[in-house]
């Protein structure tokens, strides 16, 4: 990328500000990589500002993925009618055998792919095997570095596996997949946190581009030892936290049946809760799991398309925002929502509070989705007043669409058409931190063609590699299927109620 001029005057272009349902005709000057002063059009710019003349587009803040997964993107598509148990199981099928350019590969895929559809930061939570190292998570770093784009990268841990997380799975298994299954087991914790924290130690990154947290990836994944580790070491280090929690029922069956409690009052306990802790799905929180979060000023990345697609459930956001939650909006990965796109995640979000029921004032309006996907993610990523709105003194990461574009004939609300209508290809323009990283749809900063040939010959190596562990995750299929449907047919019941939840 080229380096930017000290000053550039943004002209002629329809402007979403802060709190408005319209966007009105104002000019924006930049100063390097922040926006400096908002003013009326024509309005005065140092001599040698660069021009942008953005007539005919609409200007809004760059959306935010409060969640999705870096090695997603090489598994896009790979799985049908999977539950998140499923999907786990499938783990060391459609995600095994990485090699260090593998996963620069997929995280470079999925930035890509978010840059070019509007979103200008993530929340990745990537996952390697058996841990994270530090040239695994330098090579995700330097993919989001080398797209353009913002990130928060957050190493997915664990020290149990899935067969061990659910009460009663491993035992139900047959013996013969029990041996199979046996090969998974993490290793000691100790050794997991290991290259993380020589990581965070040893390498220096531009704090304003990129954040590191630690993704204890699900609680029941994790001994309280381990979730007490985590806790530890992201207080020794000012990091933010990142878990699924009560993603699905068969999650939240298996907290109350293990801890008694609610997987939320159980991370509680622990002293995980946080300012800096973001809850990944929240399907199956509780009115009281939803204060308590709120109490500590957590947040929740909602993913509706996965949510739906594995048979999660519909979270309640409207009961989260009144309960003073800060909610963000994530695509989850590609590999169990399918994209990267968060114009699609937005509206979904809003459909989702609409199918919950008939009261219309339960629903989500736009302007709460918007606000969910735009400064909602940026406090969950840590990002909190530097992104996620046009204002003076905020980053310059804007998205230039089109309003010629067929999503914007006529433009009658922008609000409302951003969340209901624009599907990411009246995308022209993206700026991040007043540099322009996609030009009139195109990337400007990786070589598309050459990322398509090195996704193929890797797709179709990791197809040859990984087909024995194909064939065993097709025979855990039926296995864990039947024991968690059985699983699922209970009532989710917590003490303090008395009563089946759903």
């Amino acid at each position: 990328m080229t380096t930017s001029p000290l000053y550039t005057i943004v002209r002629n272009a329809l402007v979403l500000l802060p709190g408005k349902a319209q966007a009105e005709p104002v000019d924006l000057l930049l100063e390097g990589d922040t926006i400096r002063e908002i003013g009326p059009r024509g309005m005065s710019a140092p001599a040698d500002a660069a021009i942008v003349d953005a007539a005919g587009k609409l200007v809004h803040a760059g959306l935010i993925n409060a969640h999705t997964h870096g090695h997603g993107a090489l598994a896009k598509a790979m799985g049908d009618r999977w539950t998140l148990e499923l999907l786990l199981a499938a783990g060391p099928w459609i995600s095994g055998n990485r090699s260090l350019e593998d996963k620069y590969l997929s995280a470079t895929l999925n930035g890509a792919e978010m840059v070019l559809k509007g979103t200008t930061a993530c929340y990745d939570l990537f996952f390697e095997v058996p841990a994270p190292s530090v040239e695994g998570m330098s090579a995700i770093a330097q993919a989001y570095q080398d797209v353009g784009m913002r990130a928060t990268i957050a190493p997915m841990v664990a020290d149990k596996t899935l067969y061990e997380a659910i009460p009663g799975l491993y035992d139900a298994l047959p013996e013969a997949l029990r041996s199979a299954v046996d090969r998974f087991r993490m290793q000691p914790y100790a050794e997991t946190l290991k290259g993380f924290e020589a990581f965070v130690t040893q390498t220096r990154i531009d704090s304003e581009r990129l954040k590191i947290a630690l993704a204890p990836t699900i609680p029941l994944h994790c001994s309280d030892e381990f979730l007490g580790a985590c806790r530890d070491c992201a207080r020794r280090f000012g990091l933010g936290l990142h878990s699924h929690v009560s993603e699905s029922k068969i999650q939240a069956l298996s907290g109350v049946k293990r801890y008694g409690r609610t997987l939320t009052a159980h991370l509680d306990k622990l002293g995980l809760l946080g300012p800096d802790f973001t809850v990944a799905h929240g399907v199956w929180l509780d009115p009281d799991d939803m204060r308590i979060l709120a109490g500590h000023g957590a947040s929740v990345a909602h993913n509706p398309a996965s949510n739906m697609r594995l048979g999660s459930g519909l979270a309640d956001l409207r009961a989260m925002l009144d309960a003073g939650v800060n909610v963000a909006i994530g695509t989850d990965g590609s590999n169990s929502g399918d994209n990267q796109n968060m114009y699609e995640a937005t509206r979904l979000a809003s459909f989702v509070s609409k199918v919950r029921g008939p009261d219309m004032h339960q629903w989500l309006t736009t302007p709460e989705a918007l606000h969910a996907a735009t400064e909602g993610g940026a406090r969950a990523l840590g990002f909190q007043g530097k992104i996620g709105r046009i204002e003076a003194g905020y980053k310059a990461d804007l998205v230039f669409v089109d309003l010629g574009h067929i999503n914007w004939l006529p433009h009658n609300r922008t609000v409302n058409q951003i969340v209901h209508v624009e599907d990411g290809t009246a995308v022209r323009d993206v700026m991040i931190g007043g540099r322009f990283v996609v030009k009139d749809g195109r990337l400007l900063t990786i070589d598309l063609a050459k990322l398509a040939r090195q996704a193929e010959a890797a797709r179709e190596r990791l197809e040859a590699v990984n087909a024995p562990m194909k064939i065993l995750a097709e025979k855990l299929q039926e296995a864990v299927a039947s024991f968690c449907i059985g699983l699922a047919r209970e009532p989710y019941q917590v003490e303090r109620y008395g009563a089946p939840l759903r």
